[in-house]
């Protein structure tokens, strides 16, 4: 929870709000809030991803539930930057994938030595799973087939990238990792300049990505083999996996791929209980906002997904906690 003047800094530097300010210059932005008002910094993801998208919607769901408060909503690299963010108090909430989360809680992988004690989860929003797309005609049927191919593994600084670097690492595969944004992801597959690329994405439906990619090419999602997935389950805490049936795009098998709980986070010492329980209530009693974004969390049970993550190593803020345990 920040001041006035860290709330004007946040509209200078982050890429939108939940609540439109028509005021120029941060110290018109100061003159426009009223005193005393609230503000949270939410760090979301790339501003092309649909988890920007809901992030805004989370944004109008917190302060619909809290008068007064005012949410603005920050374009990040996802969850590593999250959580380095985090870490420097830049944004008071932020999207962590479940595999970072513990990795950054345990002081493992990209954190190694570097352990965020006090991160825990406020709610979850949806379990992702990873999308290793190629091009069809490719010619690349398997995850090793990546080796010495020019691969967009995920925006740098995102869980998936992370993820998928540290498997691929544990498992031999050394793709030629070219970097950009997502955007930049499908010009360069459209264009054959790339064999392919990975995201993460919902497992009831076609990633926007991925459908806008097959109006241009012919695509295929590849999977993992029961002995790689045996290998990434014993070295990478966090992580599960999931089998998605043959038909998920046209004319594709059946592939298992991994499967994590995406939720937000904050720090014990930058939010108190109070205000975790206030931000958990707010998304549920306002969940409509969000399902008007992503219909899919129509169905979603946000209580039983949060007691769920605990079980693999994710932590809930006590005040957030309260909430959901009372929750009908």
């Amino acid at each position: 929870m920040r001041g006035l003047f860290s709330r004007a800094i946040g509209l200078l530097t982050g890429r939108g709000s939940a609540s439109p300010l028509f005021c120029g210059g941060a110290f018109a932005v100061l003159l426009a809030l009223p005193a005393g008002a609230e503000t949270l910094t939410l760090g979301a993801t790339n501003a092309t991803s649909s988890h920007y998208q809901v992030a805004v919607g989370m944004a109008q769901a917190i302060e619909k539930g809290n008068p007064g408060t005012t949410v603005t909503v920050v374009e990040t690299g996802a969850s590593v930057d999250n959580v380095r963010r985090l870490v420097r108090g830049e944004i008071d909430l932020g999207l962590v994938a479940g595999d970072v989360f513990v990795q950054a809680k345990q002081g493992t992988g990209q954190f190694e030595g570097k352990a965020v004690n006090d991160l825990v989860a406020l709610y979850p929003y949806d379990d992702s799973i990873i999308n290793i797309a190629v091009r069809a005609d490719s010619g690349v049927t398997d995850l090793a087939g990546l080796s010495g191919k020019n691969f967009t593994p995920g925006i740098r600084g995102s869980g998936g990238e992370l993820l998928i670097t540290q498997s691929f690492n544990l498992l031999g595969i050394k793709p030629r990792y070219i970097y950009g944004t997502v955007n930049d992801a499908i010009e360069g597959v459209s264009n054959n300049q790339l064999v392919g690329y990975s995201k993460y994405a919902a497992a009831s439906r076609v990633d926007a990505t991925l459908r806008e990619l097959m109006t241009k090419v012919d695509m295929r999602i590849l999977g993992f083999t029961k002995e790689q997935q045996e290998k990434v389950l014993a070295k990478i805490p966090g992580v599960s996996f999931v089998t998605i049936p043959a038909g998920f795009i046209k004319d594709n098998p059946a592939f298992t791929t991994p499967s994590v709980p995406i939720v937000y986070a904050t720090r014990l010492s930058l939010m108190n209980d109070s205000t975790a329980r206030k931000i958990a209530e707010a998304i549920d009693k306002n969940r409509q906002i969000l399902i008007n974004v992503w219909p899919q969390l129509k169905v979603y049970d946000f209580k039983k997904s949060l007691l769920g993550t605990i079980d693999i190593g994710i932590d809930v803020h006590p005040g957030a906690l309260a909430y959901w345990k009372s929750a009908q």
